[in-house]
């Protein structure tokens, strides 16, 4: 999982570099796709496993996939102006959109503590963008329809594991984004001059396919509920990339606001796991 952490923080590092030197989102994205399919189908090897072509659902898996693209690409552009640890300490609000929208779309209606964790977990986000003082930049609100993007795919990530292995979900993941941003590459591409370029765009296909790759691993050898506080070491990363890399380091109230929603999702993951505790033992009595 950590390994996981550290090939998505290096992902956008790599994007935040590339937009910094001139390279459009969008192709950015593509190279993220299409590198990462690539890579995926030389893992996965579809042509010898045709069932992992095979979805159940499939309309969810490209509404999923599209989910996730809409995140990417809106990340990638909020990257040109936002810190690193910017733009991370906003999505990691995304599992309080999950948690609110849990319950018209799956019947899993939070309770009274875990809607004020979501509550306070907002207000963080809103120390990180500080709309309406003048410390506001506007490419904060790529970020956020960004973090409601990729709720969207979380949720639809929860619905598909019922039906859809993870490797049909990677394989749809990475195609349906290819081909979306194939129309536009011709208006978009830009010839990198220097060898470093053509890397670093092959890195951000490569750290991205790895990522979710140990993603999954990581999965099958835990639980969720283990595995997610894991996530928000993602911060640390993303500050120590954006002082190497750039010489930037957050403000004050960048790390006041992670902390916040840092504290308010690790409280959310608690209270998931209390939620858990009953079920867990009435099963055990039960059999």
């Amino acid at each position: 999982m950590c390994a996981a952490v550290i090939c998505f923080a290096l992902l956008d590092t790599n994007a935040k570099w590339l937009g910094l030197h001139g390279m459009d989102p969008l192709l950015v994205a593509f190279a993220r796709y299409g590198v990462s399919v690539t890579l995926v189908s030389f893992l996965i090897n579809p042509w010898s496993h045709p069932g992992v072509l095979r979805a159940k659902r499939p309309w969810l898996q490209f509404f999923r996939s599209l989910m996730l693209l809409a995140s990417t690409v809106l990340n990638f552009f909020a990257l040109r102006y936002l810190q690193l640890a910017e733009t991370i300490s906003i999505m990691f609000a995304a599992p309080f959109l999950v948690a609110l929208a849990s319950g018209p779309l799956l019947g899993e209606w939070p309770g009274p503590r875990r809607l004020m964790a979501i509550g306070i977990g907002f207000l963080g986000v809103l120390v990180v963008t500080r709309p309406g003082v003048g410390g506001m930049h506007p490419a904060a609100l790529l970020s956020v329809a960004g973090c409601f993007c990729y709720a969207f795919y979380a949720l639809s990530t929860r619905v598909l594991a019922a039906s859809d292995s993870s490797e049909t979900t990677m394989v749809y993941s990475g195609l349906a984004g290819t081909l979306a941003l194939l129309p536009v590459l011709p208006f978009v591409w830009t010839t990198p001059q220097e060898p470093l370029a053509w890397a670093a765009l092959f890195a951000t296909g490569f750290f991205g396919a790895v990522g979710h790759w140990m993603l999954i691993l990581a999965h099958r050898l835990a639980p969720a509920t283990v595995l997610a506080p894991f996530i928000y070491s993602q911060l640390v990363w993303m500050v120590l990339m954006g002082w190497l890399v750039f010489g930037q380091l957050p403000d004050r109230w960048t790390f006041i606001g992670g902390g916040i929603v840092i504290a308010s999702g690790l409280y959310l993951l608690y209270r998931e796991r209390v939620r858990h505790v009953p079920e867990e033992a009435s099963s055990a009595r039960l059999d």
